[in-house]
């Protein structure tokens, strides 16, 4: 944020609410000298900023000092904020700084009543994001290769294993509290989703010019198994929350849900522990040989915790 933003975003949160410097500055991930010589900055060129006394000190705008309001009603503003609410969230995003002020913003041009009702709606309605430990130090850089349509050579770690991987990203997007990012992978032959706090290392390579980025290799294709499942109404929740499959839950009846999907064989491994982990909430139909697998493993747990 240049120094003009900056001074601009001050006035904003100072329209909303007294603030100290510091808060201004951990806003604005500045120092608190900084946020000073910007206050400074805007008296000198007329706007009334006036320092509070008392314990708590912090700075004001003058009473009636305003800055031209935006014309949104409060289905607009709502819309805004509840989103912005949900980005402060994540832990970890590329927004740290902007998602304060433009929520400061926002609130500074809207209208007394208007930010009232908000107020009043914003108490009772928000939108849940699951807490997450996990940090995304490549997602700036992985943004970047997406927006600019490049080809990147990464080193990722999943759950099995940690190799180097040739991608072309195109989408990067945040569900349940992680980011992801979606590209076609030159090993896999397609579309594969990646989750952005899995990755290691990060270099551009070079347009391996394939034609249809769309369509599996010729050759070595991953053969698919088809797995059909009942689940339990939590079963179903936890199953939607699965950003590869949780599209396909369908609701039978008030009582029961079902999902239906072809799993590449690559990923059987995670087939298996993604069942085991609903335990009773889910009810392998077919393959056999997953309800042999889960099976085997039951037992084994069971036999561990037997006197």
């Amino acid at each position: 944020m240049n120094r003009m933003d900056r001074m601009l975003a001050i006035v904003m949160a100072l329209q909303h609410k007294a603030e100290t410097a510091q808060s201004l500055a951990d806003k604005m991930e500045v120092s608190r000298r900084t946020v000073l010589r910007d206050i400074q900055a805007l008296s000198e060129i007329g706007v009334p900023v006036t320092a509070l006394s008392g314990p708590g000190g912090g700075y004001r705008l003058m009473e009636g000092y305003e800055l031209q309001p935006l014309n949104l009603d409060t289905g607009e503003a709502l819309v805004l904020l509840l989103a912005m609410d949900a980005m402060a969230k994540y832990s970890d995003s590329p927004f740290q700084q902007s998602r304060w002020t433009v929520m400061d913003k926002i609130k500074a041009v809207l209208p007394e009543v208007t930010l009232k009702q908000i107020s009043s709606i914003l108490k009772h309605v928000e939108m849940e994001v699951p807490e997450r430990a996990y940090r995304t130090p490549l997602l700036d850089e992985i943004m970047e290769y997406t927006t600019n349509n490049k080809w990147m050579r990464a080193l990722y770690r999943s759950t099995n294993y940690q190799r180097h991987v040739e991608l072309k990203p195109f989408r990067v997007y945040a569900a349940h509290g992680f980011w992801y990012c979606e590209a076609y992978s030159i090993l896999h032959g397609e579309n594969r989703i990646f989750r952005v706090d899995r990755f290691v290392e990060l270099e551009e390579m070079a347009d391996p010019n394939i034609q249809n980025t769309e369509l599996k290799k010729s050759n070595g294709i991953d053969p698919s198994i088809r797995i059909i499942a009942k689940l339990t109404y939590r079963g179903s929740l936890l199953a939607e929350q699965d950003t590869h499959i949780g599209h396909l839950v369908r609701q039978i009846n008030d009582d029961e849900w079902s999902i239906d999907f072809e799993c590449p064989s690559s990923e059987w491994s995670w087939a298996n522990d993604f069942f085991f982990q609903l335990g009773l909430d889910a009810e392998v139909l077919e393959p056999e040989k997953l309800r042999q697998g889960l099976n085997e493993r039951a037992t084994r747990l069971a036999l561990r915790y037997k006197k």
